[in-house]
Order: C-alpha cells, then sequence, then structure tokens
C-alpha cells in the first residue's frame, strides 16, 4: 500500500479533527463494496467520559452510518493489522489517547513505553488506506511537571513519527484544513 493514501489528521481540541475524519471514511464508503473500521482508543474512566463516549458513537452513527467501531485501547498496530484489506479504510481516533493509555495508565495499571515501532510498522505494511488522528499540544507554554513535559515531547516524538509515514498531514483549526504535506499515489 501507497503511504500516500495514508493521512495524518492533527490539531487542537475542538479543531474539527474527527469531522475531518469521519468525512473522508464517509467519502471512501460512497464506492459500493467498500467498508470503513473505526478504532477507537478512548478508555470510559468516569461518568463525564462514559457519557462523551455515548454521544460520539450516536453522532457517529448518524453521520457515517456505514462506519463500523472496534474498541481498543492499546493493542493499536495488532488491531490495524486485523481490520486492514484494500478495499477497507481504518480510522484510528486517537493517537493521543492511545499514548495516553501507555504511559499515563488508570489505577492499577503500570505505565510502560507505548510500542510505537510496532505501530509503525504496521502502518507501513497497512494493505488499504489509514487515516489517523492526533492532537497537536505542543503549541503552548512548557508545561510546569516533569511527568507532563515528559509525555508532551513523547507525544511530539510519536506525530512526528507518523507524520513521516504518511503521505498526507493535514492540520486542522477552527474546522479549517491546512495541508502540511501531499504526496502523490504512485502509478
Amino acid at each position: 500500500m501507497s503511504r500516500a493514501l495514508h493521512e495524518f489528521i492533527l490539531g487542537g481540541q475542538k479543531s474539527g479533527k474527527s469531522a475531518r475524519a469521519e468525512t473522508l471514511a464517509r467519502d471512501w464508503l460512497q464506492t459500493p463494496q467498500r467498508q470503513a473500521w473505526l478504532i477507537a482508543t478512548a478508555q470510559p474512566w468516569d461518568d463525564e467520559m462514559q457519557a462523551r463516549i455515548a454521544r460520539h458513537q450516536h453522532d457517529r452513527a448518524l453521520r457515517v452510518p456505514g462506519l463500523q467501531t472496534h474498541e481498543e485501547p492499546r493493542r493499536l498496530a495488532e488491531a490495524l493489522r486485523r481490520f486492514s484489506q484494500p478495499d477497507t479504510l481504518v480510522l484510528v481516533d486517537c493517537l493521543t489517547l492511545w499514548l495516553t493509555n501507555w504511559l499515563m495508565p488508570a489505577p492499577g495499571q503500570q505505565a510502560q513505553d507505548a510500542p510505537v515501532a510496532e505501530l509503525l510498522l504496521a502502518l507501513n505494511q497497512a494493505r488499504g488506506p489509514v487515516v489517523l488522528v492526533g492532537n497537536e499540544i505542543g503549541l503552548g507554554v512548557i508545561p510546569m511537571g516533569r511527568e507532563v513535559r515528559q509525555f508532551v515531547d513523547a507525544l511530539g516524538r510519536l506525530n512526528q513519527q507518523v507524520a513521516a509515514a504518511c503521505g498526507r498531514v493535514t492540520l486542522m483549526a477552527a474546522g479549517l484544513p491546512l495541508t502540511l504535506k501531499a504526496e502523490a499515489p504512485s502509478p
């Protein structure tokens, strides 16, 4: 699969990242015999997050009826390998939460380095297009706490590596896409 068909969408909170990704999935599904899978990485740790996830599921079902969902908070490379097919678009939402699940796990779980190399290998081997959503959080002030600084650094490195592995990179701001990288597909 040409990496030119993979898109990485980043931006701040409520910048329009997921809406753009869903639009790409909806457009993909306009061709008969195609499928689209969302790999959701969020975990419902509290009541607010449970309500947020339920609202997203409901709204997404209305916006992109054919988009199937698989929840996978940690084993992202495995899920990507499982669902990636030439006729299937895989949408990952979101890399930031996936990284959080590894580096800042819920109580009772041990923090571990995220298997970024494994994810990049699965992305490189994907048999169909992949759309990845992630947050750009390094544009503000430098965080005070050591752990938060480490997370911001780790996310910045992840974003750079994923951007290098994708043929298209889009920055979202105020619901508007700004193309940062656009490679043409190979003939």
